[in-house]
């Protein structure tokens, strides 16, 4: 059985080792929030959050067009490293914009187990209406 992750004191590391996916989900919205309220001096996150949803959304934008440029490279190469890196950097960005408007990685997966044995094509067009 996993153990349940526990949000390390900031400044701590926290280790991904024997997390399942969605352990390190439930780790990184409590870490998330948590830095919301920290001094942005003290933080990437904290910083992000101060800067505010504009700041949030320019590093999804930003994060978003180096994982399609990696995409691409990945393609060519075989080489998917920088892939999932941009990917990572993606993710995280993503839940972060989600924290900032009181969301959590929770709300997204609910609406993807939603839709988990629902045709996309179906998906889709229920959306259109």
């Amino acid at each position: 059985m996993t153990k349940s992750p526990t949000p390390n004191p900031p400044g701590e590391k926290t280790s991904g080792e024997n997390l399942t996916s969605t352990d390190i989900l439930k780790a990184l919205d409590q870490i998330l929030a948590q830095r919301k309220t920290e001094d942005p001096k003290s933080s990437y996150v904290a910083s992000l959050h101060h800067k505010g949803l504009n700041k949030i959304l320019e590093k999804v934008g930003e994060e978003s067009t180096e994982t399609i440029i990696a995409a691409k490279d990945a393609a060519t190469s075989g080489n998917h490293q920088e892939l999932i890196s941009e990917t990572a950097d993606l993710w995280f960005h993503t839940l972060v914009m989600l924290s900032h408007l009181g969301e959590n990685a929770d709300a997204v997966l609910a609406e993807l187990s939603r839709r988990f044995n629902t045709s996309g094509l179906v998906e889709k067009a229920s959306r259109n209406k």
